[in-house]
């Protein structure tokens, strides 16, 4: 039971606050002071019937809302940490809520001014609103209104915890330390803490949080005292119901409306002077510290303290600083970074190739292979084939830095990328190993098929020159097309764009069985043995064979064929070179994807094509006879027909004496050719390769003289 005394004195506070709203009349105040007195002097007897009497007087309770103009309260970081353990009961906490309303209405709350924050608490803590939240007294009151209770236990120390380590955060919306707003903690609570308070309580006011405890009905007396800032009488608040807690809104209210220092002068203030519950505080505008005084503002050199963050220059000015870049930069959008200007951006540089901006402007650049001209815009081609020692056969062109060398049409470039020679006259049975595996994908599969053709189109395909045959592999084998079955290049190409994918795994090593033991049989249409013809095998893969091709691989050299193998993709290099013939350099062939392919083909085409010549599967006729003569005079003829023309200008041959010592050196080689074959078959009768000399010997002389007199 409370003392009678403090009963008494709640009561005159609580009758002397009528007159400010209620103004009842003369009788009624008298009334009310009789039972004042007779209070007093019964407040033993009337101990237990003090309740119902201020029951009756509930009415007039509830019109009691804070008496007075609402004052000027100074801003206020302002958080109320409500008790909404089960012990209070429904209309108890309706009277709590309408209790925050009131005090609510009482304050100026903004922004700028009081930020307001409720958190409610039983077992556990629940944040209702933090003070960042909102900014208008009505979304606030609206919050309240709807708020529920938890209805648990009673753990005042972790709310306080909570209010101290959360609530009270910037990231809540409390303002910073060194704004200096006070901060300010109203806990209401109805019963005993079922944790520990004195020394979390401690640590907040340790922090600068003020704190008001307001205990209710059975609230402990000890605990409110543990929590409250002191001085004491000033920060705790006991009252006996929750119809009384209007009591202490009236205490807080006062106690915060005390004179505004701000507002009367003489604050001495240079910029700002903010108010607090009586006293206030000199602030500076932002650019600028106060002063040793802390009332002056002294303006801060921002640059010197090094936290601008300019990547060049830091310009300062009072309460700001700026950004600047050194000249050919720019400032870029975070206003601190700089990058260097981009001339040739700007478009109007007129390089013919490249343009790179530097410090100055822009500056013209080449690719490889041209020069700058002087007027520093255009580019002109480096001509290196008159500059180095080509030693093409035919013609140079320059590319750039480097240079290549051309061959007439129907003509091919040698291994030594120099030497020409003709396809067409060879004669080959080549095999084609196709990958169709899955891996290859069907659009790929269609650009390998074009290629193929490509290499068709080189060749003279007939029965007598170059066989070709189509094999398919993937999990499977599949003979498109044998060696014997088409005598055009024309139907190759066509059977060739026919082919269907197969669309599996890539069983490698089963083709390289299959083709050589059916692909160039002679039941295929490969030609026998006895005549020796070239047999070519060319592999297309895009991966890793799923069997061995060791074996298989080795049989087919083994069998005389020369094997070439093209890998694409992700095809691996060990293996090709364990499929191709040596030197592996001449007989593998590699390409990133199966779009830039076309790239190997050159230098397959010079290397399937056989050396020009009398084909070792051509039956050799007696050179003593008419026929071998005339075909030899003939070719001959041909020869220095070829390399008169280049000499007059018409094939425009790089280099006229070069050219003219290969030729006559290529025409020597062939002559002592058709010697030494005639003196093979007539023993050392050389009377005979002189007959055949004379035979070809005017005609021959003829050329050499019109090619000697050109030459002088």
């Amino acid at each position: 039971a409370w003392p009678s005394a403090p009963r008494a004195r709640f009561l005159r506070r609580y009758l002397v606050q009528l007159p400010g709203r209620l103004r009842p009349s003369a009788p009624l105040r008298g009334r009310a002071s009789e039972l004042s007195g007779r209070l007093r002097a019964m407040r033993g007897r009337l101990c237990s019937q003090l309740p119902m009497f201020l029951l009756l007087l509930q009415p007039w309770e509830t019109q009691l809302q804070f008496a007075g103009p609402r004052c000027r309260t100074g801003p206020l970081d302002l958080v109320f940490v409500i008790d909404s353990s089960r012990s209070v009961r429904p209309f108890e906490f309706q009277t709590m809520r309408q209790f925050l309303v009131s005090l609510l209405r009482s304050l100026d709350v903004g922004p700028n001014a009081t930020r307001v924050g409720v958190i409610q608490y039983s077992s556990q803590v629940q944040s209702v609103f933090p003070l960042g939240t909102f900014s208008r007294r009505e979304d606030m009151e609206r919050a309240i209104r709807t708020l529920v209770p938890l209805a648990q236990g009673t753990m005042t120390g972790l709310a306080i915890q909570y209010a101290m380590n959360v609530a009270f955060s910037v990231a809540e919306g409390a303002r910073p330390p060194e704004a200096r707003v006070p901060r300010v903690a109203v806990i209401v609570t109805d019963g005993r803490p079922q944790d520990r308070v004195a020394e979390v309580a401690a640590q907040a006011r340790a922090r600068g949080i003020e704190i008001y405890a307001v205990g209710v009905q059975r609230a402990d007396v000890a605990s409110l005292r543990a929590m409250a800032s002191p001085p004491l009488d000033e920060h705790v608040f006991l009252v006996e119901s929750f119809d009384r807690i209007q009591e202490f809104g009236l205490q807080f209210q006062r106690r915060l409306c005390r004179k505004d220092l701000c507002a009367e002068g003489g604050h001495g203030c240079q910029h700002q002077c903010v108010s607090s519950p009586g006293t206030f505080h000199c602030a500076c505008n932002p650019g600028y510290r106060l002063a040793a005084d802390d009332k002056s503002c002294l303006a801060l050199d921002l640059c010197t303290e090094g936290t601008h963050g300019c990547e060049h220059h830091c310009v300062s000015s009072p309460g700001f600083y700026f950004c600047r870049c050194r000249a050919g930069f720019v400032l870029q959008q975070d206003q601190r970074s700089c990058r260097a200007v981009d001339h040739c951006s700007f478009g109007n540089h007129s390089c013919q190739h490249e343009c790179v901006s530097t410090f100055g402007g822009p500056r013209c650049r080449c690719r490889g292979g041209y020069n700058l001209l002087p007027d520093g815009r255009s580019c002109q081609a480096q001509d290196l084939c008159n500059g180095v020692d080509h030693g093409c056969e035919f013609q140079c062109v320059s590319e750039g830095f480097s240079y290549r060398c051309l061959c007439p049409e129907r003509w091919q470039l040698q291994a030594d990328g120099k030497s020409c020679s003709r396809c067409q006259e060879g004669h080959v049975d080549l095999v084609l190993l196709v990958d169709g595996s899955k891996s290859v994908r069907p659009q790929n599969f269609e650009l390998v098929k074009r290629f193929v053709n490509q290499i068709v189109d080189f060749l003279d395909v007939s029965p007598e020159g170059t066989r070709v045959g189509l094999v398919q592999f993937s999990s499977r084998v599949r003979t498109e097309f044998p060696l014997g079955r088409y005598g055009t290049a024309a139907e190759v190409k066509q059977a060739v764009l026919a082919v269907e994918y197969m669309e599996r795994g890539t069983m490698t090593g089963l083709a390289l069985r299959h083709m050589v033991e059916h692909s160039f049989s002679e039941a295929q249409g490969a030609r026998p043995r006895a005549l020796n013809v070239p047999r070519v095998g060319l592999v297309f893969t895009d991966g890793r064979s799923q069997d061995d091709v060791s074996v298989w691989a080795a049989r087919a050299k083994e069998e005389g064929i020369v094997m070439y193998a093209v890998g694409v993709g992700k095809a691996v290099e060990d293996e090709l070179r364990e499929i191709a013939s040596e030197p592996a350099e001449l007989h593998v062939s590699y390409s990133p994807d199966f779009s830039t392919m076309t790239h190997l083909l050159e230098n397959l085409k010079g290397s399937i094509c056989p050396e020009e010549g009398i084909s070792a599967g051509t039956e050799l006729r007696s050179p003593c006879e008419c026929e071998s003569l005339v075909e030899f005079q003939g070719r001959t003829l041909g020869a220095l027909e070829s390399l008169g023309a280049g000499w007059r200008g018409e094939g425009t041959p790089a280099s006229p004496s070069g050219f003219l010592n290969r030729s006559l050196a290529q025409l020597t080689a062939r002559l002592e050719d058709v010697e030494n074959q005639l003196a093979t078959q007539n023993g050392s009768d050389t009377s005979l390769s002189g007959r055949a000399y004379l035979l070809v010997s005017p005609s021959l002389a003829q050329k050499l003289f019109e090619l000697g007199g050109a030459g002088a």
